[in-house]
């Protein structure tokens, strides 16, 4: 417990951690304001897909939070670096239109329709869903020299009135039709926890990551060896842990609740 205090880097999940949906936590303000005092830093990483860095930062401020652009490292980032070496003919971009965006921005050649040439389906969380998408995932699916990447396997996204499908139970209904699972990028990949910390200038002994889901965010911090905090404001449950083979280093009710127990260290 003593060690939490030495910590630098925080890692912070957002929905079901920070907030949910519109409803900021009544601890947000005083756990981040808190890190600031102790000479830390903070960065908020999510699988979320569906929404580009901007959209965060106007989230944050109408929420009362101020908060940077490169204080933020989502899936969509995590991906664009996974497929940068790739040099796909042309990718179908299976997402939302911000989700499309970034990737033409990022220089990618990419289209939503079916055309000659798709060598690569690239899936995100897509709350503008149809069944045309659906349909041509399938075709595409089809043919096994088309790659399958995706940028998360979140089975649920958290809201105020409860939970939506999200990456991964999209990827679920598509094998059940195709027998295809995509290779997931975010969280728990290490790779996202790493590139985070590299971004941020830190050492993996500076880092710690908070989340509310045990097969993504603290998966994701075990696999790239660093302290995990396990919050029970959103998707998880101790019934959770105790039936998972993922083991957080630490479990606290929220992150008031955490910002009380170290504040007495």
């Amino acid at each position: 417990m003593t060690g939490l205090k030495d910590k630098k880097l925080y890692l912070l999940d957002m929905d079901g951690t920070l907030y949910i949906g519109e409803q900021l936590f009544a601890g947000t303000k005083r756990f981040l304001s808190f890190i600031k005092e102790r000479g830390g830093r903070y960065m908020f990483l999510t699988n979320n897909s569906s929404k580009g860095i901007d959209s965060y930062v106007a989230k944050m401020k109408r929420l009362g939070i101020d908060a940077l652009p490169e204080d933020f490292f989502t899936s969509v980032d995590a991906t664009i670096r996974f497929l940068a070496p790739k040099n796909y003919q042309k990718i179908y971009a299976f997402g939302t239109e911000s989700f499309k965006r970034q990737l033409k921005e990022a220089g990618f050649p990419i289209t939503d329709r079916l055309e000659e040439g798709i060598d690569c389906l690239c899936m995100g969380f897509d709350t503008e869903l149809t069944f045309r998408k659906l349909e041509d995932a399938c075709i595409l699916l089809g043919n096994p020299a088309v790659d399958y990447i995706a940028t998360n396997p979140d089975w649920v996204c958290p809201t105020e009135f409860g939970y939506v499908p999200d990456c991964g139970s999209v990827s679920t209904m598509l094998y059940n039709a195709t027998k295809r699972l995509p290779q997931f990028i975010g969280k728990p990949q290490p790779e996202m926890i790493e590139l985070a910390i590299e971004k941020a200038g830190y050492q993996k002994e500076d880092a710690i990551i908070f989340g509310d889901r045990l097969y993504t965010d603290i998966k994701s911090g075990f696999n790239a060896g660093i302290t995990t905090v396990f919050v029970l404001s959103g998707e998880g449950t101790v019934e959770d842990v105790m039936s998972s083979d993922v083991k957080p280093d630490f479990i606290f009710k929220d992150i008031a609740a955490y910002t009380d127990a170290v504040e007495k260290l």
